[in-house]
């Protein structure tokens, strides 16, 4: 994860300080590039305490197409929590109330979550509170909300047409932007298929790139879909190229970067699918009991706030 290190160093090298909609200001570069051989290990950040459950369960989720937060509070799984619930303080005239990051806020949220966990999918207030709209997912499986399914025609495309230059899957789409919680970061991917090492790769294009707390959160779980991939199509796992566009610190994560920094990577992990999988309709039934993380250590964790 060297090559991780060294942007995050690069951005406080040559950085260009900017305000952005969060108003907490970032420092940024704009395009970098960074590749990952699985045949090398598992990227999952070592400086900081990765914790895959996460990565996992949100992948899955987006294969599933599922739209409301529900899916991931009931695996305690919290990275969405702030979005629906910054919406609806804000719908509620409520944001002077719960101001950000501040403890009134984050104990309301709490009791917001708790709501959730408490209620059925299909109740009216986790229905109206917690869904996102048609984000990322959506798009994969059911782009426009038409039926058309991006991931199952890209499949198809790497079995039967490997040398095609058009297997991609777009996560952007203009025409329901307005209907997204959050516009997508992580834009489109698109496969290559190496015919003659029977390999499949991986690109990702990413607009808008927290290099603290978002980027290797999308390494890992880019990583993970083209490990998921290439095992349903009996591809080997190829590279992961990471292509980012606007790649940002917040101001307010520059020490814990700092310390982050300050540490030395450690050997890369592997992560085996303990299932026999070899659909997309397989892939949907997994949960994280069917990943095994082996060979991961790594050093203490790192906190800081999501900015929002």
């Amino acid at each position: 994860m060297k090559q991780y290190l060294d942007l995050l160093q690069l951005i406080k090298d040559t950085w260009v300080n900017v305000s952005d909609r969060t108003w907490v200001g970032t420092r940024k570069i704009f395009w970098a590039q960074m590749k990952y051989d699985l045949s090398d290990g598992f990227p999952l950040v070592t400086t900081k305490k990765t914790f895959l459950r996460a990565v996992i369960v949100e992948l899955i989720r987006l294969i599933r197409w599922e739209t409301n937060i529900k899916y991931l509070v009931d695996r305690d799984v919290r990275i969405w929590n702030e979005r629906p619930f910054q919406n609806y303080l804000k719908q509620n005239d409520l944001e002077d109330k719960f101001p950000k990051y501040s403890d009134e806020r984050h104990e309301k949220l709490d009791i917001f979550v708790a709501s959730i966990k408490k209620k059925d999918v299909d109740d009216p207030f986790v229905i109206k509170r917690w869904e996102l709209g048609p984000v990322y997912g959506h798009q994969w499986r059911n782009f426009n909300s038409q039926w058309v399914d991006q991931l199952k025609i890209a499949l198809d495309m790497i079995r039967n047409n490997p040398n095609s230059r058009r297997i991609l899957v777009n996560a952007r789409n203009p025409a329901q932007l307005d209907k997204m919680l959050l516009p997508p970061c992580h834009m489109f991917y698109q496969m290559n298929v190496d015919t003659t090492n029977n390999k499949l790769h991986l690109q990702m294009y990413q607009r808008s790139c927290d290099m603290f707390l978002g980027v290797p959160f999308n390494i890992a779980s880019y990583s993970a879909l083209l490990l998921l991939l290439a095992k349903i199509t009996g591809l080997e796992p190829g590279t992961f190229v990471h292509t980012l566009w606007d790649a940002h610190i917040y101001q307010n994560h520059r020490d814990v970067v700092d310390t982050q920094l300050s540490r030395d990577p450690l050997p890369l992990p592997e992560l085996h699918i303990l299932k026999d999988i070899q659909t997309l309709q397989d892939i949907e039934q997994l949960e994280r009991a069917d990943f095994e993380l082996v060979w991961y250590t790594s050093h203490g964790r790192l906190k800081a706030p999501v900015a929002v």
